[in-house]
């Protein structure tokens, strides 16, 4: 289920980036296969192509690193948080059975013994808290990591072969595989990634 989130929120942060470029940069070439638009006064030449972004995250090694290290975060927190929310639990239930059996000298080291308690529980919440708010920025910053690296490789990328649009195959209903350029984008970025991370 979390698999499937951080690889819906990837595809979506990564489809507002490239429409974002894509809507702000254009050069025009003229190629074989290119597509002949007509305007109002002129005739230009468009080379595009598409990259499907979904396919790309799944299988670029940035990605599923990324991935395993979130999850291991995510296991960490959620084992602490367990941890102390079992033992506030114990607590809770031997300060209860004691104070039914009567087992408190005075009622002021009961209403002690439940303020602590009460306190001890509102620190787990806290905890919670700040763990799930911990998990979700380092799942934005992941996001974002994939979505620079993405973006740097693509501009790289389109500096010798001069695509007028690169889309992100998630807004395209019908598409020659002529020009999804997922393959070659996904094998390079994976070799780039090798070579960083040594």
């Amino acid at each position: 289920m979390k698999n499937s989130s951080l690889i819906l929120n990837i595809v979506l942060v990564v489809a507002v980036i490239v429409i974002y470029v894509l809507h702000f940069t254009s050069g025009k070439s003229a190629a074989s296969g290119d597509v002949l638009v007509e305007g109002p006064a002129q005739l230009t030449d468009l080379k595009i192509a598409y990259v499907k972004v979904d396919s790309l995250i799944v299988n670029y090694d940035l990605a599923q690193q990324l991935h395993d290290e979130f999850t291991k975060n995510q296991e960490a927190y959620t084992k602490e948080y367990a941890t102390r929310r079992s033992k506030f639990e114990e607590q809770a239930a031997a300060f209860q059975e004691k104070l039914q059996r009567g087992g408190f000298l005075t009622e002021e080291r009961a209403v002690q013994e439940r303020d602590r308690l009460v306190n001890e529980e509102q620190e787990i919440l806290k905890l919670d808290q700040e763990l799930s708010s911990k998990l979700a920025e380092m799942q934005n910053a992941n996001n974002q990591q994939l979505v620079d690296s993405l973006m740097a490789y693509l501009k790289d990328f389109n500096k010798t072969k001069k695509y007028a649009y690169i889309f992100n195959s998630s807004g395209i209903l019908i598409g020659d595989d002529a020009h999804n350029i997922t393959k070659e984008v996904l094998e390079a970025m994976n070799k780039q990634y090798a070579k960083e991370a040594k």
